[in-house]
């Protein structure tokens, strides 16, 4: 069984950065599909951005392309989401989860606590 790990949140003002980690354990991360997904209160979890560990391939939500950016070292097991341009519509509780499912859909069978990010305007 994987579980995740997600660090790195805090508080920032608009237009600033964050880097998100998420440290996968049970298996490895190339044989992983892990993805970065937020939820605001009383709305659903929206995917965000997915990595897939086997080649690098990713994928974006298209309201977050060009201001996230995913990556992962295998050799760490870690994915990061590194958040830029923030906006204070991106205040939310920020997940990563994984799936051994290695193809190009993006969602999660595995799950961490959340890391609450909150931009102020």
């Amino acid at each position: 069984r994987s579980s995740c790990r997600a660090s790195g949140g805090g508080l920032v003002q608009a237009g600033g950065s964050l880097r998100l980690s998420c440290e996968v354990s049970g298996f490895n991360l190339d044989r992983l599909n892990v993805g970065w997904f937020r939820q605001v209160p009383g709305k659903n979890r929206e995917g965000l951005s997915c990595f897939r560990g086997s080649d690098g391939r990713t994928d974006y939500l298209r309201s977050v392309k060009g201001r996230f950016t995913i990556s992962g070292d295998v050799a760490k097991n870690t994915v990061y989401l590194n958040m830029d341009g923030l906006k204070p519509e991106d205040t939310a509780v920020y997940y990563c989860g994984a799936t051994r499912d290695l193809s190009d859909y993006c969602y999660a069978d595995y799950w961490g606590k959340g890391t609450l990010v909150t931009v102020s305007s």
